[in-house]
């Protein structure tokens, strides 16, 4: 396989990465390209702003859940057929497992994927000194990917000035500048940006740091640059059919932190995903044999999800009658008796979970972890499955299902609600880490359809 591809990369978080992303990939779709969008690591809100441009699914990547076999073949699934593969990275460059080992960084899955990288650099207030912070980025270059430079908030005339001392120092492209832009209006909150829609006018103010980049960047070189990497040897990802079974999942503005990767397992396996919406239905969708409650931010809809009272008991009913159920983080608070928003009113949720989810005000499990299936349903027992943890919530009651560990210091607990058809609990699973878990919830999928024969 032989995709143009780049990744862009930063010295830290806030370097302006999605935005310059983003940009990117509309600027080269409105010239025609297919662009494929790519996500480093666990996160959910950026492929959603890819999404916004491209109108299609952006794919997650990540080296410590999938290791560097499979991350490179779902890479290349991800890209087939595009002119142009678009990368972001995580954090800064080299920030991966705990802050200190590679796997799950940028440069890992550039490594991996043999993908050449663009350092964005804040340069807002520097001088001469971005050549040391460049030259330490380069140093660390084992394998020589930083191919190009981009400075961001700054003007064009200083970049144009520093330009010439950056290459003839560091005999590294800078490829142009994104001056700062008042216009720009970007928030975030405590799991990173806000939702796309959440933003006035979002794709007009991509549109405009498009035209912007249009104009500052050289889009030739870095396109010469991506159409430089490597090609690929891969293999196949690997597909099992389970059975056709109807899954319902909740999408809607509290719910819908998914893996696009991971929804393509289950359909690969015979799932068909009908969506709904806590918030607005009043039913679950007819004939389903397995539910999916996502990630999201139910804590700022818990007064609606709350009013909706015939779709709390909907959920209620059915995963007490042992409907096939993974709830993970957001979906795991909705099943809770009571969610307690930011001001501390508690509403009444589903109620399946006898157990009160609160707002700690502060990180409280955050990272990668791996969880252990202590008794054979979803798993064997003493099987492994990939996962990340990123939320502010904490509930009175985190299950003793499953043991999770985090990778690097060894800090394990106990978490994970989990019955013979029903897991729910707050970490975010990766499934291509593990398949059988995904397998196994659609085979009780349709062991339940053939019981209710």
């Amino acid at each position: 396989m032989n995709i143009p591809r780049i990744m862009i990369a930063a010295a830290g978080s806030g370097s302006g990465k999605t935005l310059l992303s983003c940009a990117l990939m509309m600027l080269f779709s409105q010239e025609g390209k297919s662009v494929s969008a790519i996500k480093c690591g666990p996160d959910y809100i950026d492929p959603m702003f890819h999404r916004t441009v491209l109108g299609v699914p952006s794919r997650n990547l990540d080296t410590f859940f999938t290791g560097e076999r499979l991350t490179k073949s779902l890479f290349a699934r991800a890209a087939e057929g595009a002119d142009l593969a678009v990368m972001e990275g995580v954090m800064g460059l080299y920030d991966g497992l705990g802050g200190i080992r590679k796997e799950g960084s940028s440069y890992h899955l550039a490594e991996v994927t043999k993908t050449p990288v663009i350092l964005v650099v804040n340069a807002h207030g520097m001088g001469r000194s971005i050549l040391p912070v460049i030259r330490g980025f380069l140093d660390y270059d084992r394998h020589h990917l930083i191919r190009g430079v981009i400075l961001n908030q700054t003007s064009v005339t200083f970049c144009e000035t520093i330009r010439l001392e950056i290459e003839r120092e560091l005999s590294l492209p800078v490829l142009g500048c994104l001056p700062k832009l008042k216009e720009l209006h970007w928030d975030s909150r405590h799991l990173g940006l806000v939702m796309p829609e959440e933003i006035a006018d979002v794709k007009k103010q991509i549109q405009m740091v498009a035209d912007t980049l249009g104009k500052t960047l050289d889009c030739g070189k870095l396109l010469a640059i991506a159409a430089s990497a490597e090609a690929l040897e891969t293999d196949p990802v690997p597909k099992k059919k389970i059975a056709d079974v109807r899954i319902g999942i909740a999408r809607d503005a509290a719910f819908g932190f998914y893996y696009e990767d991971n929804l393509q397992l289950l359909r690969e396996a015979g799932a068909e995903l009908v969506p709904f919406s806590p918030l607005q239905d009043e039913s679950l969708p007819e004939g389903i044999a397995g539910l999916i409650l996502g990630g999201g931010y139910p804590e700022l809809h818990a007064k609606a999800l709350s009013k909706n009272t015939p779709m709390r008991k909907a959920v209620h009913d059915a995963v007490a009658d042992g409907l096939p159920t993974i709830a993970e983080c957001g979906g795991f608070l909705y099943l809770h008796e009571t969610l307690c928003d930011d001001e501390g009113v508690c509403y009444p949720m589903a109620g399946v979970i006898p157990a009160s989810a609160i707002n700690t005000g502060q990180l409280v499990r955050f990272g990668y972890v791996m969880l252990t299936e202590k008794e054979e349903n979803f798993l064997p027992a003493g099987a492994q499955i990939a996962g990340h943890e990123f939320h502010y919530y904490d509930s009175t009651d985190n299950g003793v299902g499953a043991v999770a560990k985090k990778p690097v210091n060894g800090r394990s607990w106990e978490c994970v609600h989990e019955s013979a058809s029903q897991w729910m609990g707050f970490p975010h699973l990766y499934y291509y880490s593990n398949p059988e878990y995904a397998y196994r919830f659609l085979k009780k999928a349709a062991d339940r359809i053939y019981l209710k024969k």
